[in-house]
């Protein structure tokens, strides 16, 4: 655990409201999966539940297998006959997937915050207001006492900007929109990635789970690098946009006459 409370990635352990937020699902839907045995047991310290990142791979095949049409009772079958190592059509290597789909494209680090610790990075911009805005974004969640918010490079964005002057409720409006339209774009790639490269669970072939899963590997960074090209082109063209419009406004040079130049004589 480093200084902030947080765990290294791969042996990172979840409460059950990050776990919830890293999976993007409400906690009651947690529960409503741990019930139904969806997920294997957590790990108990005194009456605190840990959750690890195997966990947060289970929620997401569940999300992928709900996306393509199974439902949470044929999910049910499909991981007690994996785990009970049954042989059934297409199952070992459907749920062989869980890794590829699941591998998380992001490497954000959660940050744990009491309130304090909070108001340190924004100051006197913190209000209800704010912080309202910010869980309906998703940005942060509630875990008892404690603030978690999703990315330290997104909690040092805001911060950077508040500290150049852009009020937080800005920040906050800014990063509504910019979650709509990433949304968009994961959309996009994910329904390419769908139909140009998962295919049909139906029709995978012996060993096709591997291969998927290697060209998984090598598209994670190719859909990042489009997206900061693309981003950064934009940028380009939109501030030299703003900085025409901004010259426009600039005031015109006074007009003035040169002094005349005094009279040189050739001596003292």
């Amino acid at each position: 655990m480093d200084d902030n409370g947080t765990q290294p990635h791969e042996n990172r352990e979840y409460r059950v409201e990050e776990l919830a937020s890293a999976a993007g699902i409400p906690v009651r839907t947690l529960r409503f999966y741990r019930e139904r045995r969806l997920l294997p047991p957590p790990r108990r310290d005194g009456r605190i539940a840990w959750y690890s990142e195997e966990h947060l791979g289970r929620l997401r095949t569940i999300a992928a297998l709900l996306e393509r049409g199974h439902t949470l009772g044929g999910i049910s079958e499909l991981i007690a006959a994996w785990e009970k190592g049954r042989t059934l059509d297409g199952v070992a290597e459907l749920l062989g997937l869980e890794g590829a789909l699941t591998t998380p494209w992001s490497d954000e680090t959660p940050v744990r915050l009491t309130p304090q610790e909070l108001a340190d990075y924004f100051g006197e911009e913190v209000s209800a207001d704010s912080l309202t805005a910010s869980l309906e974004i998703g940005y942060i969640a509630v875990d008892g006492e404690h603030v978690v918010h999703i990315s330290r490079r997104l909690l040092d964005a805001s911060a950077a900007l508040v500290r150049e002057g852009v009020p937080l409720s800005a920040v906050l409006a800014a990063g509504r929109v910019v979650r709509e339209h990433v949304d968009a774009m994961a959309d996009l790639f994910a329904h390419v990635i769908r139909d140009h490269v998962l295919g049909s669970p139906e029709d995978l072939p012996p060993g096709g789970a591997q291969r998927i899963a290697d060209t998984l590997d090598r598209l994670r960074p190719l859909a990042k690098n489009v997206v900061d090209a693309e981003m950064s082109l934009a940028m380009d063209r939109r501030m030299r946009a703003e900085a025409d419009a901004w010259l426009q406004l600039a005031p015109p040079p006074m007009d003035t006459e040169p002094a005349p130049m005094a009279p040189h004589n050739g001596g003292d």
